[in-house]
């Protein structure tokens, strides 16, 4: 089902084995979807404890991944930007929506560290399975499995299950997600020096009448903050209609209830 199979290493094997077994894997995988960043040069794999050269050009910073229209709304490119690295934290479904918006349009994705997220809800907002990896338990190496994956996928995203990422080590990957113009997403866990937060919280449901009814519609409010932009909030839907799950912007008269959310660097 996944282009990128990440098959369970043997418990048998070493760290290092583990991590030489997941390079291997990675020198397989074909270059990227056209239309996205152009294929890097094959190289050889560095330790995530060694940074990688940050080689960044104009052409993979400026490009982004898309993202559901009510959120592009909320971000100064209108996307998430090649080559940064940022925090999700709040609903599933903010992050079910980028990965699903991501490769809709062609571009790969790897999904780390967590097993309970919901593949069923991203096709239902149009996700390509074919295109996603999994690697559901990574163990303490989820870190490493991340820095080797942003060699050749678009979209990482890693939970960190409660766990603190410490700067020497989160800076590492920065430069590897860099240099190769990948974005890398957080969540469950503090990673410094993000660029970029992006909050969510339910709002209400929509569907239900008074005992009765069926949800039909999701209201989520969502605050993204970054390097050079103040904080931006925004109340949206998700909302099922014709079989299919679409996001929108909810207008502000119809945005009643919780105060907005403040997200904060």
């Amino acid at each position: 089902m996944s282009e990128l199979p990440i098959a369970p290493a043997s418990n048998g094997l070493t760290k290092a084995e583990k991590l030489d077994q997941l390079r291997r894997k990675m020198a397989a995988i074909p270059a990227r979807s056209e239309g996205t960043a152009p294929a890097m040069p094959a190289v050889m794999l560095r330790s995530v404890d060694e940074p990688t050269p940050i080689v960044a050009t104009a052409q993979t910073t400026l490009r982004t991944l898309p993202v559901p229209s009510p959120i592009a709304e909320l971000l100064p490119r209108g996307g998430l930007a090649r080559g940064t690295v940022a925090s999700v934290a709040g609903t599933s479904s903010v992050l079910v929506g980028l990965l699903a918006s991501v490769t809709a349009a062609g571009s790969h994705a790897a999904v780390i560290g967590m097993p309970d997220l919901s593949l069923l809800a991203a096709v239902e907002q149009g996700a390509d399975l074919s295109k996603i990896a999994i690697v559901p338990a990574p163990k303490d190496s989820a870190v490493e499995v991340a820095a080797i994956l942003l060699d050749g996928v678009d979209l990482v995203i890693l939970g960190l299950s409660g766990a603190a990422v410490t700067p020497s080590r989160a800076r590492a990957v920065v430069a590897r997600a860099r240099s190769k113009g990948a974005v890398l997403l957080v969540t469950e866990g503090h990673w410094d020096g993000v660029d970029l937060r992006i909050e969510s919280r339910v709002a209400g449901y929509s569907g239900l009448g008074e005992g009765h009814g069926r949800v039909t519609g999701v209201q989520l409010d969502v605050a993204a903050a970054g390097k050079g932009f103040q904080r931006r909030t925004q109340r949206m839907e998700i909302r099922s209609d014709s079989g299919s799950v679409a996001w929108r912007t909810v207008p502000e008269v119809q945005a009643t209830g919780h105060a907005p959310l403040r997200a904060a660097l």
